[in-house]
């Protein structure tokens, strides 16, 4: 079987690099090219050496060049980055991966109208194991849905170097929550008098500290009991095969918008 081109966007950053590590270690993968934004001090430097792997002699670039015959593009970066990639995906019918979080109204516009000609795996989370638990989360939530008094809470822990707040998977577990129980009120954070918790809200909390890649707890507090949903990752490697893993998969996909339940083949019904 030929090796999978995949492409890397945001290719220097703490993710790019584990993409392009973990592509060296997959026998069915090999790196296309690695982008950058322009102006960035890796730009010419050696993708593999800079990742931290053998040198593979793919320079770190500004651009993409469609001669290097990418056949899926993962982009890790920013939403500068992130319009880049959905332009270029799109201009040269290439599946695209989008794994950059705090994306913009005109960033999502752009992917939804992207995956009206090309396959498009959206998510804000890559790992495969909080992409289950966000199904589990469906399932919890619409058991109990017609209970009385049950609170639901997010804790989310993350590096301190993460720039969005609350994050996008937090948000997301919200929103199951939410749409499983008939949630509407998204409260971020208290302090202060602020009186008795509502029957109707989904309360956010975030700590930034440390190096920690990233954990998910999702509490449903009844009367008497509680039920705790945790997931944690141990290191950034998770985030990066989930996302070759959603490559792999929209390679040879028609065109629409994906998710990683698609990925796992959860969309079916199945927890």
């Amino acid at each position: 079987m030929s090796q999978i081109r995949i492409s890397i966007s945001g290719a220097a950053g703490r993710m790019g690099k584990r993409l392009i590590a973990c592509i060296s270690d997959d026998p069915n993968l090999v790196l296309a090219e690695a982008i950058e934004s322009a102006g960035h001090a890796a730009i010419g430097t050696d993708s593999g050496s800079s990742s931290g792997v053998d040198t593979n002699g793919i320079p770190i670039s500004a651009g993409y060049d469609p001669a290097n015959s990418p056949q899926a593009v993962v982009d890790f970066s920013t939403p500068q980055g992130a319009t880049l990639a959905t332009a270029f995906c799109t201009e040269n019918s290439v599946p695209l991966v989008m794994a950059t979080t705090g994306l913009e109204e005109e960033h999502i516009a752009a992917l939804k109208s992207a995956s009206q000609s090309i396959p498009v795996v959206w998510a804000p989370s890559m790992s495969l194991a909080v992409n289950l638990m966000m199904k589990v989360t469906q399932f919890v939530g619409s058991a109990l849905k017609d209970l009385d008094k049950v609170d639901v809470e997010i804790i989310e822990r993350h590096h301190r170097f993460k720039v969005d707040s609350p994050s996008g998977t937090a948000l997301k577990f919200g929103q199951l929550a939410a749409e499983s129980m008939g949630l509407d009120n998204h409260v971020h954070g208290r302090e202060g008098v602020v009186g008795q918790r509502t029957d109707n809200e989904i309360g956010y909390h975030a700590i930034r500290a440390g190096d920690d890649p990233g954990q998910h707890t999702i509490l449903f507090g009844m009367q008497g009991e509680k039920i705790e949903l945790h997931v944690a990752a141990s290191n950034r490697d998770c985030y990066a095969l989930g996302a070759l893993a959603a490559a792999k998969f929209a390679i040879g996909k028609p065109a629409g918008l994906y998710d990683m339940f698609d990925v796992l083949g959860l969309n079916d019904g199945q927890v």
